[in-house]
């Protein structure tokens, strides 16, 4: 019998306080539970939790002793946890100054997790928009992205995928140096002169090199983020879609997936506190019954494009809504 590839799902957000860890660790145990070999892996370098999240304690080497140490091996990092099917690789634990990795730390550690024997890759990767994150969400064309419905975690999620989107364009057009130098010159401008958009940017190469100019809108074409939105309060949340879509597909030229809704539940915010794994100490709640839907989703469509996502997803978070499920 074929084994499966390594599916590997980078898990982003614009901003701290959106509720991605969480959503990572109880992703990752509930697709373990649905008998998938998986990894959570910690990313958030410089400011690790995943392990609170899964239970664990600090007391792991992982990925920073790696990283400053010849001697540790990348595939024994991996420790099983109390659930069967799902091991945890830690971040970088009690290593300090992680957080800015140089170009070979990053390529090295890029290289070994595309390595790790597992069905699912689940990367809890950092808020914000250092380079280190961006470069881990476009480990494959296929990311996620979790947002709040707050204006600032919009706002925030939106810049994100302009850097991120901005800088794949930079590196496709990395071998024609003059071209380079024009976009960067476009980044910097001021406030008050033309917004920069990805079509306008794409002009700029055109005018230059128009068969560079088609490699990178090709190239990033084929980047389709899927946008889980975390704590709503109801389905009308999502009536804001049309605006946040045509800010990606008009400003940045990005097609996202929207790929489901969180509704709020105060158990997330006890399991913090109480240190509690949520998908264990309060397996019937609203929360852990949309992880689970959202984890059958992946393991039946994550591989398959979805066109009419934004429509399908109003439809499904009001019929949720209308039968009193939420989850």
């Amino acid at each position: 019998m074929k084994t499966k590839k390594t599916t590997i799902i980078p898990i982003a957000s614009g901003k701290g306080g959106v509720g991605k860890s969480i959503f990572a660790a109880n992703l990752s145990i509930a697709l373990a539970r649905l008998g998938h070999s998986t990894i959570a892996v910690d990313l958030d370098l410089g400011s690790s939790n995943l392990y609170t999240c899964l239970g664990m304690t600090n007391t792991y080497p992982g990925i920073g002793d790696f990283l400053k140490s010849k001697n540790v091996k990348f595939n024994d990092l991996p420790v099983q946890t109390s659930i069967p099917n799902l091991k945890f690789l830690p971040g970088d634990g009690q290593t300090p100054f992680m957080a800015n990795l140089s170009s070979s730390q990053r390529l090295n550690l890029l290289k070994s997790l595309k390595e790790l024997p597992a069905r699912y890759l689940i990367l809890d990767l950092g808020a914000g928009t250092m380079f280190s994150i961006l470069n881990f969400f476009g480990l494959t064309y296929k990311s996620m992205m979790v947002t709040t419905f707050d204006t600032m975690s919009i706002m925030n999620c939106v810049m994100f995928l302009r850097n991120f989107i901005f800088r794949i364009l930079c590196k496709a057009v990395y071998e024609d140096q003059e071209v380079l130098k024009i976009l960067l010159q476009r980044f910097q401008q001021p406030t008050g002169y033309e917004p920069v958009t990805m079509r306008s940017l794409l002009q700029d190469v055109k005018k230059r090199n128009p068969g560079l100019a088609q490699r990178a809108e090709e190239k990033c074409r084929k980047y389709r983020p899927r946008i889980v939105f975390n704590m709503g309060s109801h389905s009308d949340d999502l009536d804001m879609l049309p605006k946040f879509d045509a800010a990606l597909n008009q400003g940045l030229s990005i097609e996202p997936e929207y790929f489901g809704f969180m509704p709020f539940d105060e158990h997330v915010r006890n399991a913090a506190r109480n240190r509690e794994v949520l998908m264990l100490a309060h397996p019937d709640s609203i929360a852990a019954s949309a992880i689970e839907r959202l984890a059958n989703q992946v393991i039946n469509n994550w591989d398959n494009s979805t066109e009419n996502s934004m429509s399908i997803l109003k439809t499904e978070t009001k019929k949720l809504y209308k039968n009193g499920k939420r989850g």
